[in-house]
């Protein structure tokens, strides 16, 4: 861990009277993988939205490696290696796994309009290139077999992973997952998490909103818990899972007492 990667200063966002987030400020540091937690409405998902575009910020200042991100647009800071995935699955249902992570390497393609146009061998190269390249990127996340298959006929839990290998396929330098395990049984939880580290061991920091609490213990290097969009605590997952006020706001006493 070097440094901030991700710098977000007192961001507000409010919708008329209502208060989504106030004052949060928190980073990102290299190489670590940091959760955000909270209950329902707490402001995650909204901070999310945020840091990547698809919210502009009532107030505050979000930087990426240094870089102003306020005003950009989502897929400009995608360009800039911050990509996200979304709480509900946003595969290409009627199209093939292959072709769902070729769509992903779109921002790769160095190709102008009239290469494309002229048929020039250099994009015939190019696309033979990013084929193969995305058949590795599926092996990685182990649905090299899935390649034909159109997205919307895999597994719930096998179209989570499809939509982060369409995001791995932008090379992000941090990856945003917005509550990837949902919907997953406890094996493919576990699953999950042995990938979520073969990922950071790829250089990727990780930016993790989820509600299973074993899993965000078990993955994180340091929690950030939220509240009515307020930042009520920040450290360590076990200074996190024995604070009163996030036990009291969010975990519970059965959750604190079970894992003192």
């Amino acid at each position: 861990m070097t440094g901030a990667l991700l710098a977000v200063e007192r961001l507000a966002i409010r919708f008329g009277g209502l208060v989504a987030v106030e004052a949060a400020s928190f980073e990102v540091r290299e190489g670590e993988v940091l959760s955000l937690i909270g209950p329902n409405g707490a402001g995650k998902t909204t901070a999310f939205n945020a840091i990547t575009g698809y919210l502009a910020p009532s107030a505050g200042e979000i930087r990426f490696r240094g870089a102003r991100l306020n005003g950009l647009k989502p897929n400009q800071i995608a360009a800039l290696g911050l990509v996200r995935t979304f709480q509900k699955t946003s595969v290409f249902g009627t199209r093939t796994v292959l072709e769902n992570i070729l769509t992903g390497l779109h921002l790769r393609s160095r190709q102008g309009a009239l290469a494309i146009m002229l048929g020039l061998p250099s994009i015939a190269r190019e696309e033979r290139s990013l084929a193969a390249e995305a058949r590795r990127i599926l092996e990685f996340v182990g649905l090299g077999a899935r390649a034909l298959e159109t997205g919307g006929a895999l597994p719930y839990g096998e179209q989570r992973l499809l939509e982060i290998a369409v995001a791995l396929a932008a090379r992000p330098r941090l990856l945003l997952l917005d509550e990837p395990v949902s919907g997953m049984n406890p094996v493919e939880t576990e699953s999950f998490m042995a990938k979520l580290a073969e990922i950071r061991a790829l250089g990727i920091t990780v930016l993790l909103v989820e509600h299973d609490m074993k899993m965000v213990m078990g993955v994180s290097d340091r929690v950030v818990c939220l509240n009515q969009g307020r930042i009520i605590a920040a450290g360590a997952p076990a200074e996190i899972q024995r604070d009163p006020e996030v036990i009291r706001a969010y975990l519970g006493e059965r959750y604190a007492r079970a894992n003192a």
